[in-house]
C-alpha cells in the first residue's frame, strides 16, 4: 500500500488564490466558448480536491482523458492536495495502461472514455461523474509499492524497450520548475497559451499549464483533435495554426515533426499568428538547420532541452538570450556537470527516483546525452550517449544528429539510422505520400553533402508503416525504438549490405 502526507499549501495554490482575490474575473482556462475565470477556478479545484480526499485509500490517482478544463481541474486539485496523480497519455494500449495501474498501485481511475473500461476485471464505476464529464473507476488492481514522502507526480516515459517505467516527482521540485521556467520565457497576466500537446506529456503539463497560471494568463486547452493530433504522431498542421489564430496565441509548445509542419505550411504561405511570440521547440533533437529555416519562416522558435526525470526543463532559449545551435541557457535553479566523456550530469534536487526502485538516489542524475558549456553559459547536446554506435572504420556516429539533418526535407517524415560495425550507414525511412522515390534520394543526396563522410547515409529502404506507439517503433514521447526497428528490418538493411552474413545492430 502506498502511502502520502497531507502537505502545505503550494506555490501554485498561493499564484491561483491571489489571482482569484486580486482579478477574480480574468479566464484562467478556455476550450472553445466555455471558460474558467480565476475565482471560478478556486472554487472548482476546492471542490474536486475534496472528491479526491474522501477517496482517501492512500493509493495514487490516475487520469487518462482527452485535453480539456476538467483534466486541468483534477490535475490541479490533486497537485494542491498533495494527492500522488498519474497522467496516462490517451494513446497507451491497453497493456501499457494494465501496466501503469499495477506498479503504480492504482485506486482510482479519472477518465472521459469509461466504456474503454467496462468490464475491465476488478473495476467498478462510480454513479456520479467526478467533475465535467470526467468519470471515477475504481480499481481492484495491485497495492503497488511505498511512495517516497513528498512525491505529488508519478509521469510514466517508456524509454527506448520494455514496459513504461514510472519516474516519481517532488511537488517543491515540479514547482521550482515552473518558477524557473516562467521567468525564463518572460511569461505575464496577458499571454494566451494553447496546449498542442497531450495534457500528460510532462512538458505540457508544467510549461503549458502551471506556467501561465503561475503569471495570471490564461490557458486555452483544446481537444486534441482540433489541434490536429490524433494518437501519437498524426498531425494536421493547419488544424494547428486554425486554432493558433482562433485563440491569438502568444506561446505554445511543440516537437521537432510539428516544428517541421510548420516551417513547410510558412513556406507555402500560410500565415501564422501575427501574436505568437513563444513557440517552445522540445522532446528530440532539432538540426540547426531547421531552426535556422524556422526563424527565416518568421516562426519565433526557442529550442530547449529536458528530462522527465528532472521534472522536464532543464534549459531553454529565451527571449534576448538565444543562440541557434544551443538548447540555451540552464534554468536557474539548474546545476550541471560534465564527466570527462562530456556526459552531462545534473544536481538532482529532490527527484525522488523511478517507481519500485528501492535504491538510494546519488546526489547527481547521469542524463545519457554529451554536451558541453561555451564560455556564455549557452548548453550544447551533442550525442544521445546510449544511441552512439561505432562504425567498421572505428567512428564514433551519433544516429540522432543525422536523423535531425535528414528530417529537415519535407519528403521525409521519419527516419532511423544504422550502422553499427558497418563500412558505411543506412537507414529506415517513412515517407510522405507525395514523395517520390527521386525526391527522397534528393534529400539524402544533399544531406550528405552537409555531413562529414561518416555520418553520411549510403543506402536506405522505406518503412513499410509510420512509425508509431501503436506498432511499437516509438516511444510514448515520440523517441525511437532502436531495438524494435531493428527487429522489424534487420533483414531490409542487411540486404543493403554486400555481405549478408552480418546482423545489423544498434
Amino acid at each position: 500500500m502506498v502511502s502520502h502526507a497531507r502537505q502545505g499549501s503550494s506555490r501554485l495554490e498561493q499564484a491561483l488564490r491571489a489571482h482569484a482575490a486580486r482579478d477574480p474575473s480574468r479566464i484562467a482556462l478556455r476550450q472553445g466558448s466555455a471558460s474558467i475565470s480565476y475565482g471560478q477556478l478556486i472554487r472548482e479545484v476546492d471542490d474536486v480536491r475534496a472528491k479526491l480526499e474522501i477517496l482517501g485509500n492512500g493509493r495514487p490517482i490516475a487520469l487518462m482523458a482527452d485535453n480539456g478544463l476538467g483534466w486541468v481541474v483534477t490535475d490541479l486539485a490533486a497537485h494542491v492536495a498533495g494527492i500522488p496523480i498519474v497522467p496516462i497519455a490517451t494513446f497507451f494500449s491497453g497493456e501499457q495502461v494494465a501496466h501503469v495501474v499495477a506498479t503504480a498501485g492504482i485506486g482510482h481511475l479519472v477518465t472521459d472514455q469509461p466504456g474503454r473500461f467496462a468490464g475491465m476485471h476488478g473495476t467498478a464505476m462510480s454513479g456520479a461523474p467526478l467533475h465535467r464529464g470526467l468519470h471515477r473507476i475504481e480499481l481492484g488492481g495491485g497495492t503497488g509499492g511505498t511512495l517516497p514522502d513528498g512525491v505529488t507526480k508519478i509521469t510514466f516515459t517508456s524509454g527506448t524497450t520494455g514496459q513504461p517505467k514510472g519516474v516519481c516527482l517532488k511537488r517543491e521540485e515540479i514547482e521550482q520548475v515552473a518558477v524557473s521556467l516562467r521567468a525564463a520565457v518572460c511569461a505575464v497576466a496577458e499571454d494566451q497559451h494553447v496546449c498542442l500537446l497531450p495534457l500528460a506529456t510532462l512538458l505540457e503539463n508544467i510549461g503549458g499549464v502551471y506556467v501561465p497560471l503561475l503569471a495570471g494568463a490564461t490557458v486555452n486547452v483544446p481537444a486534441l483533435s482540433e489541434v490536429g493530433l490524433s494518437g501519437s504522431s498524426s498531425f494536421d498542421v493547419l488544424a494547428a495554426i486554425a486554432t493558433l489564430g482562433y485563440c491569438k496565441a502568444t506561446s505554445a509548445i511543440t516537437v521537432p515533426q510539428m516544428l517541421s509542419a510548420f516551417v513547410a505550411a510558412a513556406r507555402a504561405g500560410v500565415s501564422m499568428p501575427p501574436s505568437l511570440r513563444y513557440l517552445a521547440v522540445g522532446g528530440a533533437p532539432v538540426s540547426t538547420r531547421s531552426l535556422e529555416r524556422a526563424i527565416a519562416a518568421g516562426l519565433p522558435v526557442f529550442e530547449g532541452y529536458g528530462l522527465s526525470e528532472c521534472a522536464s526543463v532543464l534549459a531553454v532559449n529565451r527571449p534576448g538570450q538565444q543562440r541557434t545551435g544551443s538548447v540555451g541557457k540552464p534554468l536557474d535553479h539548474v546545476e550541471l556537470c560534465f564527466a570527462e566523456d562530456s556526459e552531462i550530469f545534473v544536481c538532482r534536487r529532490g527527484w525522488a527516483g523511478y517507481l519500485g526502485d528501492a535504491d538510494g538516489q546519488p546526489d547527481f542524475f547521469a542524463t545519457g546525452d554529451t554536451g558541453y558549456q561555451d564560455r556564455d553559459g549557452y548548453l550544447y547536446i551533442t550525442a544521445r550517449k546510449k544511441n552512439m554506435f561505432i562504425s567498421a572504420f572505428g567512428r564514433n556516429v551519433s544516429p540522432d544528429w543525422i536523423e535531425s539533418e535528414l528530417l529537415v526535407h519535407p519528403s521525409i517524415a521519419q527516419v532511423a539510422v544504422f550502422g553499427e560495425g558497418r563500412p558505411f550507414n543506412t537507414a529506415v525511412i517513412v515517407a510522405p505520400p507525395s514523395a517520390s522515390r527521386s525526391e527522397i534520394e534528393a534529400a539524402i543526396a544533399d544531406t550528405n553533402r552537409r555531413l562529414p563522410d561518416y555520418a553520411r547515409v549510403s543506402k536506405w529502404t522505406a518503412a513499410r508503416e509510420p512509425f508509431s506507439t501503436a506498432n511499437g517503433l516509438l516511444t510514448s514521447n515520440g523517441k525511437l525504438r532502436r531495438d524494435a526497428l531493428v527487429a522489424r528490418y534487420a533483414q531490409a538493411l542487411n540486404t543493403l549490405y554486400p555481405s549478408e552474413d552480418q546482423v545489423v545492430t544498434q
